[in-house]
C-alpha cells in the first residue's frame, strides 16, 4: 500500500502538472492582456473599499481566509528544498510562477464569485470549483457529467482537507514548538484543538475575524525581520539578487550546468506555494460581499503576489544572504555536494536553513522566531482547510434533505477536524502527507481542466467591469446582459435592487447613471 501511495503521488505530482499550471497561467496571462500588471490598481483599491453584510465577509477577509491557507510551512522549509537542489535560481522561477499564477488566480476566483450562492442553513455565502463547475454548463446536454466531475472534485477536497493535510499541519507545530521550547506534544495538541474549536464553531465569520487579525501580523513580522537580515549584511544585497538572476540562467559558475533543477524545482515549489489554479482560493473568495465578481477576482490575485514575493522572499532572502545553505544534485542529500555554503555539518534541508541564518544574525534567534513561525502559519492552515472542507461538504449537503442531519454533518466534519490535529500532533505523519497531497494534486488537475473549459464567463466579467470603470462608475453585475447563465445569486441580487428603487434606471435611485442592462448604481463619492 505505501508504494501504490507513492507511485500514485508521484503521477499525479509529475511534470505534467507542473507543465499544466505553466501553460494555464500563460495563457490567461495573454487573454487577460497582463492583467496582473495592468490591474495593479484596482487589486490595491479593492482591499481598501471591499464591503461586508450579514451574509459575506469583505474583501479583505476573504483575503485573510486565502492567505491563511497559502502562507504555510511550506513557505520556510519549501523554498528551503528549492534551493538546496535547484540553487538560487529557483527563486527566480518561483517569482515568474507567482506572476503567472496571479491570472489563472482570478480567473478560478472570479467564476467563484459568479456561481456562488446562499447556504440555505445559515445565509452565508457558498461557492468554488465543485459549484462552478456544475453551474456553468447546467443548461447544456453536458449538464449530467459536470455534475459528477464536481462531485469528485468535492470528495478529494473534502478528504485532503478534512483529516489528512491538518494533522500535518498540526505535527509540523507541535514538533517546533518541543525543539523550541520543550512544551510536551499532548500539551501543545490539546492547546491547539481547544483553540480550533473555539473559532471553527463561531463559522467563517468569526475564522475570518482571526484570520484578519493574525495574518497581517505573522506575515508582516517574517518579512520585517527578513528585511532586517539582509540589511544587517547590506553590502551583499546587490550579490543576493546578482546571483539569483545568474544561477536562473546557468550563468554562475558554482551552479553551472544546474539551469533544468533550478527550473523545476523553482516551478514546482512556487505552484505549490502560491496554489494558483489548485482551486483552493476560490472557496474563500466566494464568501466575499462585493458588487461585481471581477472586484474579488483582482483581490485573490493580489494573495499571490503576497505568498510567492513577499513571505517566500523574505525566506530566500534570510538563506542567501547568510550563505547559510548548501546545494546536492539529484533529487536528496544524498547527491554530491555542488555548492558547500556556510552552515554547519548536519543540519537538514528545510527550517533549519532559515534557523541557521537568523543565528548567525542574533545567537538563539533561530529555533524560537521559527518555532514561532510555523506555529502561526501551520495554524491559520488548518482554519483554511477547516473552510474549505465544510464548503465542501455543504455542496455534498444539498442532497440531504433534512435540515438537521445537514447540521449534524458540518457537526461530524468539526469533530473530525479536532481530532485529526490531536491525533496528528502525537502521532507519526506516516502516510498522511502523500494522502493529503494526492487528495490536493487531484483537485489541482480537475480545476484546471475545468477552467480552461469554463473560463468564458470570466472573460467577460473582466471587459464587462473595466467598461464600467471607463464611463465613470461603480461596477455592478447584470449576468443576463452579458448572456451569463445559471448566476442565481446575481440575477436575484439585481431583482432585489430594481424593486428596492436602487438599480440604475429606476425611479429614486441616487447617482443613478442611464438606464438599460448592465448599467450601475454611482458611488456618492463619484457623483
Amino acid at each position: 500500500m505505501e508504494g501504490f501511495i507513492a507511485t500514485l503521488n508521484g503521477l499525479i505530482w509529475s511534470n505534467w502538472l507542473v507543465f499544466l499550471c505553466l501553460g494555464a497561467g500563460a495563457y490567461f496571462t495573454l487573454v487577460t492582456l497582463f492583467l496582473q500588471i495592468r490591474c495593479l490598481p484596482d487589486m490595491i483599491r479593492q482591499l481598501k473599499s471591499g464591503e461586508k453584510s450579514e451574509e459575506g465577509i469583505s474583501s479583505f477577509q476573504s483575503l485573510m481566509i486565502s492567505l491563511a491557507g497559502r502562507v504555510g510551512v511550506g513557505n520556510i522549509a519549501g523554498v528551503a528544498t528549492a534551493i538546496a537542489f535547484g540553487g538560487p535560481g529557483a527563486v527566480f522561477w518561483m517569482w515568474l510562477v507567482a506572476l503567472l499564477g496571479s491570472a489563472t488566480s482570478f480567473i478560478e476566483c472570479c467564476l467563484a464569485q459568479i456561481y456562488k450562492e446562499t447556504d440555505r442553513d445559515t445565509g452565508e455565502y457558498r461557492g468554488g470549483p465543485a459549484y462552478y463547475i456544475e453551474k456553468a454548463y447546467k443548461h447544456t446536454t453536458a449538464a449530467p457529467f459536470m455534475l459528477v466531475y464536481a462531485i469528485i472534485f468535492a470528495i478529494c477536497m473534502l478528504l485532503a482537507t478534512s483529516y489528512f493535510l491538518p494533522g500535518i499541519q498540526a505535527n509540523g507545530v507541535a514538533a517546533a514548538v518541543d525543539n523550541a521550547w520543550g512544551i510536551d506534544v499532548k500539551i501543545s495538541a490539546a492547546v491547539m484543538a481547544i483553540l480550533l474549536a473555539f473559532i471553527i464553531i463561531g463559522g467563517v465569520k468569526r475564522i475570518a475575524n482571526f484570520a484578519s487579525m493574525v495574518v497581517p501580523f505573522m506575515a508582516a513580522i517574517y518579512i520585517i525581520i527578513a528585511i532586517v537580515v539582509l540589511f544587517a549584511n547590506a553590502s551583499d544585497i546587490p550579490e543576493v539578487f546578482g546571483i539569483i538572476f545568474r544561477s536562473a540562467f546557468d550563468k554562475e559558475a558554482a551552479f553551472s550546468g544546474m539551469l533544468g533543477a533550478a527550473i523545476m524545482w523553482g516551478v514546482k515549489r512556487g505552484i505549490y506555494s502560491n496554489e494558483a489554479g489548485q482551486g483552493t482560493g476560490p472557496q474563500s473568495a466566494a464568501a466575499a460581499e462585493v458588487s461585481h465578481p471581477a472586484k474579488q477576482g483582482f483581490v485573490q490575485s493580489f494573495a499571490v503576489y503576497i505568498d510567492t514575493l513577499f513571505v517566500c522572499s523574505a525566506t530566500a532572502f534570510i538563506i542567501i544572504s547568510t550563505d547559510m545553505y548548501k546545494v546536492f544534485e539529484g533529487q536528496s542529500e544524498d547527491g554530491a555536494v555542488v555548492y558547500d555554503g556556510s552552515l554547519p555539518d548536519g543540519v537538514p534541508v528545510g527550517p533549519g536553513f532559515v534557523q541557521e541564518g537568523l543565528n548567525s544574525f542574533s545567537a538563539g534567534l533561530g529555533p524560537s522566531f521559527i518555532a514561532l513561525a510555523i506555529m502561526f502559519f501551520a495554524f491559520t492552515t488548518v482554519l483554511a482547510y477547516y473552510y474549505m472542507a465544510e464548503t465542501n461538504s455543504v455542496y455534498l449537503n444539498r442532497w440531504v434533505k433534512n435540515e438537521g442531519a445537514r447540521k449534524a454533518i458540518i457537526w461530524g466534519l468539526r469533530v473530525l477536524i479536532i481530532a485529526a490535529v490531536f491525533i496528528g500532533a502525537t502521532t507519526t505523519p506516516g502516510n498522511a502527507w502523500a494522502l493529503g497531497d494526492i487528495g490536493v494534486g487531484a483537485t489541482a488537475w480537475l480545476n484546471i481542466v475545468a477552467i480552461l473549459f469554463l473560463q468564458v464567463p470570466a472573460l467577460k466579467c473582466l471587459w464587462d467591469y473595466r467598461r464600467q470603470k471607463k464611463a465613470g462608475i461603480d461596477p455592478h453585475f447584470d449576468p443576463e446582459a452579458l448572456g451569463i447563465k445559471n448566476a442565481d445569486f446575481w440575477v436575484e441580487r439585481k431583482n432585489e435592487l430594481i424593486a428596492a428603487g436602487k438599480w440604475p434606471g429606476v425611479e429614486g435611485t441616487a447617482g443613478a447613471a442611464g438606464a438599460g442592462s448592465g448599467s450601475t448604481v454611482v458611488r456618492p463619492d463619484e457623483q
